[in-house]
């Protein structure tokens, strides 16, 4: 609804774009309301029986400050600057956190396990979410590009945040009181891309111009598309006979992969496209069936060979699709491939490695798959995706803008984006503290709770693995140690979810049990309950007997446990050559005994070291999973 004005003969005075219809304001803290007006104006502002003044100042900026309240609403806040008084209602104080970081925490409910059943059951309008959009600068902004605040029912909560939406399920069952979710993420964002200016060391002139040169190359590549897109006139365009074995494609445009469709002429294109080649085959081969191999498709695919539908992938982008296609989709002679691609965002099309590209017969060699054609189905055209990887722009537009409003906390999942190099990971380890510091300076909290999510298990192929599938070197190993060492920062925790990610699948569906574990750690750091054992269990020492190595866990999560049937997993024990070898594992009270037949004389030991987390198992008596550890650098 916006701001209802009182009187409509002069502009109205401007708030900060989070302060609109159906806020919800933290409760026990100071209120900050802050806006712009006419140089010089008094501006009062009116909320549950109390009033605060401002006087705006030459540029016309002003803040005014109410007094902390209680829980309750819903109240309305009224704003009056003598030339156009505005009001906001169904406004709420209860508990307000900010999430933020890459897609698995920008993830909506829709795209979850158990979407269907959670939406119809999202009937709780003191659940509110406060989505800002994708937007950035190359100097901090005052104000959001946008962004509304929505109550949880089920025509709203299919696109929250489910991290967000889920710890908000908790909160509210612990507090009773509204709960407000400021959504501030970007899928695929770097760290840096939160952090300010200065934190990095980074000169503001340089970052403006760097700003001005990417958006005059934004406009010269987003009129190539549009340019690009105008052969085909009618768009969107009627697809539905694309996958024929036998189709005109005169209209359509060559193409290589694979290889992005941005870097090929079509930056900024977001949609669906289709792509199309074809390959011979002898009877002989006919009649044996093949393998199709199509590449990384981001994000989701549905591929057809000779009119026939032989595979379907949806939202892993990162994932080479591998299709068997039966003899009975085959013939003697040109086969045509047709796949329909769909991009949600960022990257579109097919890319990965040329290997992945490929048909291989029954018994043969792969052959490459070349003479790519192309067509769009439908697009939008706008160029925002790629600004997710340089530093301090999307802090300057998405959480600069927030100022100080009022926070109980942050819930943060990141580091994915972080985690393809070695040197990268380990930077990690100084770049996390720096960031919370920072935020924690903008919003004057020197204690505000900073709660994250720890990187899921998942085959990133970054990672360098041995002749017995034992991980030599692995950032994302090395990026969940970084993770874990900040948790030296005060007021800070961890939410570990090894046993909820998904191999093949970057962003694991399982989103509920993430949402709950950060929501159970507030519970303990934010909300001051102690009888929480809010973490698995914590490695707090070793030593070698003989031939063994003996992990000591932290009493409070004993007994030890294992997350499944079967042998305990995950452990290696590595010698004086630093080469690591899997162990057999035994619980003893709070300590695990490792011993392997490879090692006769063990230095050192590991847990889950590696992208996969090596499926390691190891649980504490609440059910909660153990961290990846090693026992030295």
């Amino acid at each position: 609804m916006g701001l209802a004005l009182l009187a409509s003969s002069a502009q109205a005075v401007e708030l900060a774009r989070v302060f609109a219809d159906g806020m919800v304001l933290q409760r026990g803290q100071p209120l900050p309301v802050w806006g712009r007006a006419a140089p010089g104006a008094q501006v009062r502002v009116d909320f549950a029986g109390k009033q605060a003044t401002a006087k705006a100042d030459a540029n016309g900026n002003w803040r005014a400050e109410l007094p902390a309240l209680p829980a309750g609403g819903p109240y309305t806040l009224r704003i009056d600057d003598k030339a156009a008084p505005a009001q906001l209602s169904d406004v709420y104080v209860g508990e307000v956190w900010l999430a933020s970081g890459q897609s698995n925490m920008e993830w909506p409910l829709a795209q979850t396990d158990g979407a269907e059943a959670a939406i119809a059951a999202a009937n709780d309008p003191l659940i509110r979410h406060f989505k800002i959009p994708k937007s950035w600068s190359g100097a901090p902004q005052w104000q959001l590009e946008g962004g509304t605040w929505l109550p949880a029912n089920p025509k709203n909560a299919a696109e929250f945040s489910a991290v967000a939406y889920y710890f908000a399920q908790q909160l509210r069952a612990r507090t009773g009181v509204a709960v407000g979710i400021i959504d501030s993420t970007w899928g695929g964002s770097t760290i840096e891309a939160w952090t300010d200016a200065a934190t990095q060391g980074l000169d503001n002139a340089a970052l403006l111009a760097q700003a001005a040169a990417l958006r005059e190359s934004d406009a010269q590549a987003v009129q190539q598309t549009h340019a690009n897109l105008a052969r085909w006139p009618q768009l969107p365009a009627d697809a539905s006979q694309w996958q024929r074995s036998e189709l005109d494609e005169a209209e359509w445009a060559d193409i290589k992969a694979p290889g992005l469709w941005e870097t090929q002429g079509w930056n900024g294109m977001d949609g669906v496209a289709w792509y199309r080649t074809s390959f011979r085959l002898s009877a002989d081969e006919a009649a044996k069936g093949v393998i199709l191999g199509v590449g990384r498709i981001d994000d989701t695919d549905t591929t057809w060979v000779n009119g026939q539908q032989v595979g379907e992938t949806r939202l892993q982008y990162n994932l080479a699709r591998r299709y068997a296609v039966p003899a009975s989709a085959l013939h003697a002679g040109l086969n045509h491939v047709a796949i329909r691609v769909q991009d949600f965002g960022g990257g579109g099309g097919i890319h990965g490695e040329p290997s992945e590209v490929f048909v291989q017969p029954n018994g043969a060699a792969g052959r490459p798959l070349d003479g790519w054609k192309f067509r769009v189905e439908r697009a939008q055209v706008a160029l925002v995706d790629d600004k997710n990887q340089y530093p301090t722009l999307l802090f300057n537009a998405m959480i600069h803008p927030l100022q100080d409003y009022p926070l109980r906390g942050v819930i943060w999942y990141q580091g994915e984006a972080n985690a393809n190099t070695l040197p990268q990971a380990q930077k990690y380890r100084q770049q996390f503290p720096a960031l919370i510091a920072q935020w924690r300076k903008q919003w004057h909290a020197p204690a505000l709770p900073f709660l994250w999510v720890q990187l899921a298990p998942f085959s990133s192929g970054a990672d360098q693995r041995d002749a017995d599938d034992v991980a030599i070197e692995s950032p994302w190993a090395l990026l969940r140690e970084s993770q874990s060492a900040t948790l030296s920062v005060p007021a800070t925790a961890q939410a570990v979810i090894t046993d909820v990610g998904n191999l093949q699948n970057i962003h694991p569906g399982n989103k509920r049990t993430v949402g709950e574990r950060l929501a159970l750690a507030a519970g303990k750091l934010a909300y001051g309950d102690s009888s929480l054992i809010a973490s698995g269990p914590q490695y707090i020492g070793h030593e070698v007997r003989g031939g063994s190595v003996v992990l000591t866990f932290a009493p409070a999560n004993a007994p030890l446990q294992v997350s499944a049937t079967g042998d305990l997993k995950g452990f290696e024990v590595a010698g004086a050559d630093g080469r690591f070898h899997r162990a057999q594992a035994r619980i003893e009270g709070n300590r695990v005994v490792l011993q392997s037949t490879a090692v006769t004389a063990p230095v050192a030991a590991r847990y889950g070291w590696s992208d996969t987390a090596q499926g390691a198992n190891l649980m504490g008596s609440t059910g909660l999973p153990a961290s990846p550890f090693r026992t030295g650098p």
